[in-house]
């Protein structure tokens, strides 16, 4: 007997099974004492609950049929499965009557008991229990053949035992049958006993044993048939028995077998030996001879209600399995939610940091236009005021020198030291002049700088407008070819035999064509070749300056020399004296570094994947799952991993084909690589400290 889910407890369904029963009329002094504790019912308050709930039933107050055919539970209202088969009905009733006091109230089990005692003693489901074969305990009308007429007197006959007697009356001793089922094969004496697999081969079984006996414990030939232990099995079982009984070779014939009213039936002389059969109960498993040795070997007594307390447990455990993986699963989907939801958020501040940056970088680039303008007309103040004050100088000195000149006239004494006083305030304004001098220079170069960037930037501009110029030209020349070789499609279609004028024009429309073509393609290649010119020439200005700047740019500035793909060296010392100690580490810091510099510029390691962006765009990021780096971070850590994967990456974008290291200058205060403006700006700046303290 298979039990489904409702044998599942459920604490919603037990207080509605409570409330049906008190609807029921079932309350009383005993039940208000036992819901005070359920697990302390006894056996007697459940017996006057089941009797008083098999009285309800047989009076007719509780609705069982449904209007369709179908059958439902009077003590289970608040259940959304109402329309069982009788069967299924059986082993929902069965299965809550059978149950443990730790799973079921007391209550409950006895009104369902009472239930299926119901079902099974009732006259108005003999008909429903005719056609269902191993239900244990139903009272069912036995049929002697075809013909339809009674045997027996009409009376009921129970296929098997229940947990409560079939009819009223004293109580009747429950059967005990051998488990896994079997049945007993039985013949005379003549008979082979392998032969008994042929005379049941027609009913469902799992196997036949045939048992020798010994000459010394009789003649006889004996048998076992052995059927699956689930219900099906006994439905099989209790099958065989029947066949054998409806031709009156059940147990009780062979037992009469040999007395003078049965010998005939028995035995048979005349014809083939007979075969009896029957199921295996508690006296063959307890005979002594050789049927009750296999049986009390291979098999146990068990009742009907012990089996369906076996299988209600197996169900129990099954369920309780099947919710603990539910609860599994539930929780690993609220992890899988927590996860997404927490990707989500990191996701939307990613594009907030994004637009706050770009929103920073304009205005840093308005702030740097602005401090430019600013600086510059600082300077050429600064230049006018230092100019004025040296034309203020010098003809104070000239003045100064006419009268020590008139002074040496009218005092010749005071000659000498006139002109002592003259020959230093010439040394004096000769100081002033080369002052002056050195300061005119450095103005002059400044503003040479200025004109040149200025140049510069003009023709980079002029260069741009050319090029845009040139660019729409060759728009307009492929608008004009697009158009052409439409007009031309045109006048191929309407070409005829006699229209030489359209043949004309076609051939010179052709030959535009050709032209616009050819002048196409000679823009394109200009607009092409000027293009690359311009990067070159670029390329070639930044390879100077950083030539040239390379002494300069060697300290700790803002704009800088960096040498791009070449490993920092701390991390490694870091990791090596926590790991080795700190004797000899900087030594095998540098020996570490240097093996995984030349492991960056082998070309066979390329430790990237493409990775799809949020926008659709592919790019290209280093590979956490690398087999080298997993074993660096492992033996290093973070630190040394991540300086070799920041290496990995500026080789990639620096001098992927090479893979050697390269000089390129760089705004160390920003991360990034700096910009013609950035360093031509901090040069400028440097310029103007330099004349600050020179001034000073």
């Amino acid at each position: 007997m298979d039990l489904d889910m409702d044998d599942y407890i459920d604490p919603y369904e037990e207080a509605e099974a409570e409330a049906a029963a008190e609807a029921a009329g079932l309350t009383g002094p005993a039940a208000e004492d036992s819901s005070d504790d359920p697990d302390e019912d006894d056996s007697e308050a459940e017996s006057d609950y089941e009797e008083k709930s098999f009285g309800l039933l047989k009076s007719g107050k509780h609705r069982v049929r449904n209007p369709d055919g179908t059958f439902r539970c009077p003590f289970c209202p608040g259940k959304k499965k109402q329309d069982y088969k009788l069967k299924d009905l059986l082993q929902h009733a069965d299965g809550i009557g059978v149950s443990s006091k730790q799973r079921r109230h007391g209550r409950e089990r006895a009104v369902h008991r009472a239930f299926a005692r119901f079902v099974r003693t009732d006259p108005s489901f003999a008909q429903e229990l005719a056609g269902i074969v191993g239900i244990p305990g139903a009272i069912v009308t036995d049929t002697a053949n075809a013909n339809g007429t009674a045997s027996g007197n009409g009376k009921a006959k129970a296929t098997g035992s229940s947990s409560a007697p079939a009819t009223a009356g004293p109580p009747q001793e429950i059967e005990r049958y051998a488990w896994p089922w079997c049945c007993v094969l039985a013949a005379g004496a003549g008979f082979n006993a392998e032969d008994f697999a042929s005379r049941v081969a027609m009913f469902s079984l799992a196997e036949v044993v045939p048992l020798f006996v010994d000459e010394m414990e009789g003649m006889e030939t004996f048998a076992i048939v052995r059927f699956t232990s689930d219900w099906s099995g006994f439905n099989d079982a209790l099958t065989l028995e029947d066949h054998f009984n409806v031709n009156k070779l059940g147990k009780k014939e062979w037992g009469t077998r040999n007395s003078g009213g049965c010998a005939a039936e028995g035995e048979g002389s005349k014809g083939e030996i007979k075969v009896y059969g029957w199921v295996a109960r508690e006296g063959d498993y307890n005979t002594a001879n050789v049927v009750g040795r296999f049986l009390r070997k291979h098999t146990n007594l068990k009742t009907i209600d012990e089996v369906s307390k076996m299988d209600a447990e197996k169900s129990g455990k099954a369920v309780a399995s099947l919710a603990s993986q539910i609860e599994a699963k539930n929780r690993y989907l609220q992890d899988l939610e927590t996860k997404k939801n927490a990707t989500e958020l990191s996701i939307s501040r990613l594009e907030e940091d994004n637009r706050k940056l770009h929103e920073a970088y304009n205005e840093e680039m308005r702030n740097l236009h602005r401090r430019a303008r600013e600086n510059a007309l600082r300077i050429f103040q600064d230049n006018e005021n230092l100019r004025l004050e040296l034309e203020n100088k010098r003809k104070e000195l000239n003045s100064r020198a006419k009268q020590l000149e008139k002074l040496s006239a009218e005092n010749a004494s005071d000659r000498q030291k006139l002109n002592d006083e003259k020959q230093k305030a010439k040394d004096d304004n000769s100081e002033l002049e080369l002052a002056s001098i050195e300061q005119q220079r450095a103005d002059e170069d400044v503003l040479k700088l200025l004109d040149d960037q200025k140049r510069e930037k003009e023709d980079v501009l002029a260069r741009m407008l050319q090029l845009e110029k040139e660019l729409h030209e060759k728009q307009q020349l492929e608008l004009e070819v697009a158009r052409l070789n439409g007009t031309l499609q045109v006048m191929k279609h309407l070409e005829g035999d006699d229209d030489g004028d359209i043949h004309e024009k076609m051939e010179k429309l052709s030959e535009r064509l050709e032209h616009e073509k050819k002048r196409l393609e000679e823009l394109s290649g200009d607009l092409v070749r000027k293009e690359r010119e311009s990067n070159d020439e670029l390329q070639q200005a930044r390879k100077e300056l950083i030539k040239g700047l390379e002494d300069e740019l060697n300290g700790r500035t803002a704009i800088g020399i960096k040498r791009m793909g070449e490993l920092d060296e701390k991390p490694f010392q870091n990791a090596c004296k926590i790991k080795y100690g700190s004797h000899d580490y900087e030594a095998k810091a540098a020996e570490l570094a240097s093996h995984w510099q030349e492991e960056i510029k082998k070309p066979s390691w390329h430790p990237f994947k493409m990775t799809t962006l949020a926008d659709g765009e592919a790019k290209e990021t280093i590979d956490d799952d690398d087999a080298k780096l997993k074993y660096l971070w492992i033996e290093y850590g973070d630190d040394v991993c991540n300086a070799v994967k920041t290496a990995l990456l500026e080789i990639n974008e620096y001098n992927p084909s090479g893979r050697y290291v390269v000089t390129e200058l760089w705004n160390f205060r920003k991360g990034r690589k700096a910009t013609m403006k950035e360093v031509l700006k901090y040069l400028f700046g440097q310029m103007e400290t330099t004349t600050k303290r020179r001034r000073g």
